[in-house]
């Protein structure tokens, strides 16, 4: 069964003093959820588990080596925490339209925002391949799984590569920016055995 994750990462911009961090999740949602519940002419019953949400958040580290200017992408690292007690096993993400922006702020903290450099301005400041319908998916050049809730490499950092974009139009307000990328508007995912992604990885989408 397959449903979909909300997320929110971040890329920057400029030439000068700038790196690759995390925004807070913006929000979250179950990939599953489905819940049976069996009983024979016994007392004895049988019940699955209740599928929860992944958690997808932003990363500082692993610092990602290519940032932002105009016309060209940058790196973009998150975590994915899975709290389930079975592997997570993602492979697609799903996005907003190209026509939804990044908000730049002046620091990693994301308290102040930049002047010149929001999402409404426009920023300019996209996901990568993002196109003009919402909820575009986008598979993963390698399956990510997650392992179980406990489990040695949950959560997983993962550093996607060239996720962020910029056109050529960015106002001169968003250079040496920290952004806080639009949310994803899912992931694709499937539960179930599968050989653990091991942590920190990298991965990417290429259309």
């Amino acid at each position: 069964m397959r449903r979909k994750v909300l997320g929110i990462v971040t890329g920057t911009e400029g030439l000068v003093a700038v790196t690759i961090v995390g925004a807070l999740l913006a929000g979250t949602g179950a990939y599953a959820a489905t819940m049976w519940t069996t009983a024979g002419s016994s007392t004895a019953q049988t019940q699955s588990v209740t599928v929860s949400n992944l958690v997808i958040s932003a990363v500082v580290s692993p610092v990602a080596t290519n940032v932002l200017y105009p016309g060209e992408n940058s790196d973009v690292g998150v975590t994915i925490y899975n709290p389930n007690p079975y592997p997570v096993t993602v492979t697609a993400v799903n996005l907003p339209t190209d026509a939804t922006y990044a908000s730049g702020y002046t620091t990693s903290s994301f308290t102040t925002t930049k002047a010149g450099c929001l999402s409404a301005t426009p920023s300019h400041v996209a996901w990568n391949y993002s196109t003009s319908t919402s909820d575009s998916s986008h598979t993963l050049a390698n399956a990510l799984a997650v392992a179980a809730s406990g489990q040695v490499n949950n959560p997983l950092i993962v550093t996607f590569i060239d996720a962020a974009s910029m056109t050529a139009a960015s106002p001169a307000a968003c250079e040496d920016t920290y952004f806080s990328m639009p949310a994803m508007t899912g992931v694709v995912a499937t539960n179930g055995a599968a050989t653990i992604t091991t942590s920190p990885t990298i991965d990417s989408w290429s259309s």
